[in-house]
């Protein structure tokens, strides 16, 4: 039998592909194992967001060859991938994207039959769903686009059946993708259309009108009730007033979260880095509308620092705003330069001192903002749902993403259950 080891590196989108392509090695007989010193091959998942990760990609597919382990390499980095990643040693195929039946040949077994909905994420307590792949836009720092393609949304029914094919192990279940803020949104959706770039997905049977990321939560609330849904990053001035109305009207359906990535408090950084639908004051509008309607509200954000050209008064824009808005976490990260987009060209390179002092500030604010959020939230009874175990004890994770500790790390209740936040 063959010994099959998984390792992923990314987003919640990779790591819902590689729990597809688990699911499909298992049905075609393989043996799924967690060590990979016992595996005959190991699956890859890669990333292309940063130069670092792709840098930890190599070491680490080095190191697997280092134990005599073949590896298959699949992924954003591998869509994109020059001949670098191919010519590590050990590495057996490298296979653009989420292609199931091209991973399952690159090991040798022949693929049969259809590909069936994810039935369970056995990764984590929690499940992701992806909704759609690809995007639309080009911003100048992102490979993302280069390595998914354009925008491609799955059918609203056959979400529905996933959904409730998860709910039967999960509590919650977290609508994923690359750009989710525009499900539905593509020129022909609903249609089967060729793919004209990018790597072939294997969830695309669509026969459908357009669709709205609104009527698909809508739609998933009503058939799977006992489900909570969560939004994974989605753009704040994509949350529609349908979206808007399940998260204040619903909250035991749709988790009072947002993730919304921000980049940049200057407008002139927002427009060098192409983000061309919204600026710092309707990204600002937004959330704080939200805040006002939702009594406990999780707001994230990514922002990058040192994009080129960013000045002293542009990061003093980013601070003054996140200052100003209810953020309770911040992922903060540096600019990294990606082959293939537009942002090395324009020059202007910041320090890499200056960029690290500044994400240093960054994060240090985005730490006092969260310790100030979960305090504010002290003594409140909140929406948990059990997540796994950290510290030798069980996880909750409530509505607004504040993690929750039980004083056991055995648990044998409910996976949801109300908690009290410490």
């Amino acid at each position: 039998m063959l010994q099959v080891y998984f390792h992923t590196f990314g987003c919640k989108a990779n790591q819902y592909d590689t729990e597809v392509l688990r699911q499909a090695f298992a049905d075609h007989g393989a043996a799924i194992v967690d060590d990979a010193l016992a595996a005959d091959v190991a699956v890859v998942n890669s990333c292309t967001v940063t130069a670092t990760g792709e840098a930890k990609l190599r070491s680490f597919l080095r190191r697997l060859d280092r134990a005599h382990v073949e590896t298959v390499v699949m992924g954003c980095a591998a869509a994109v991938d020059d001949g670098t990643i191919a010519g590590v040693p050990g590495v057996r195929a490298v296979v653009g994207g989420a292609d199931v039946p091209a991973v399952l040949r690159a090991v040798g077994i022949a693929p049969r039959g259809g590909l069936p909905g994810l039935r369970r994420f056995s990764a984590n307590a929690r499940a992701w769903l992806k909704i759609q792949d690809g995007c639309d836009e080009h911003c100048t720092f992102c490979a993302t686009t280069l390595a998914r393609g354009a925008n491609r949304s799955r059918p609203i029914p056959e979400l529905v059946a996933e959904a409730r094919m998860l709910a039967r192990h999960h509590a919650e279940i977290v609508l994923t993708g690359v750009h989710i803020g525009t499900y539905g949104g593509e020129t022909g959706a609903g249609s089967r259309e060729p793919e004209r770039r990018g790597p072939r997905s294997p969830e695309r049977t669509t026969h459908h009108p357009p669709r709205s990321l609104g009527q698909l939560l809508e739609t998933l609330v009503a058939a799977v009730p006992a489900v909570r849904f969560r939004l994974s990053s989605i753009e704040a001035t994509e949350i529609d007033e349908r979206i808007e109305r399940l998260l204040v009207e619903a909250p035991r359906h749709l988790a009072a979260h947002i993730h919304a990535p921000l980049q940049s408090g200057s407008d002139r950084v927002l427009r060098r880095m192409g983000r061309h639908w919204y600026t710092a004051a309707r990204y600002a509008a937004r959330v704080e509308r939200l805040a006002q309607r939702l009594p406990a509200l999780g707001l994230g954000a990514d922002v990058m620092v040192g994009f080129p050209g960013e000045t002293s008064a542009d990061h003093r824009a980013t601070l003054t705003l996140i200052e100003r808005l209810p953020f309770t976490y911040l992922h903060v990260f540096p600019y990294s330069a990606r082959p293939g987009t537009a942002a090395p060209r324009l020059g202007e390179s910041v320090p890499a001192a200056e960029a690290r002092a500044r994400a240093a500030e960054l994060r240090a604010l985005g730490a006092a903002k969260a310790t100030a959020y979960r305090a504010a939230q002290r003594g409140r009874r909140a929406d948990g749902v059990v997540c796994g175990r950290q510290g030798g004890r069980v996880e909750v994770l409530t509505e607004d993403y504040l993690p929750v500790y039980l004083g056991s790390d055995r648990w044998d209740g409910p996976q949801r259950l109300d908690v009290t936040v410490d």
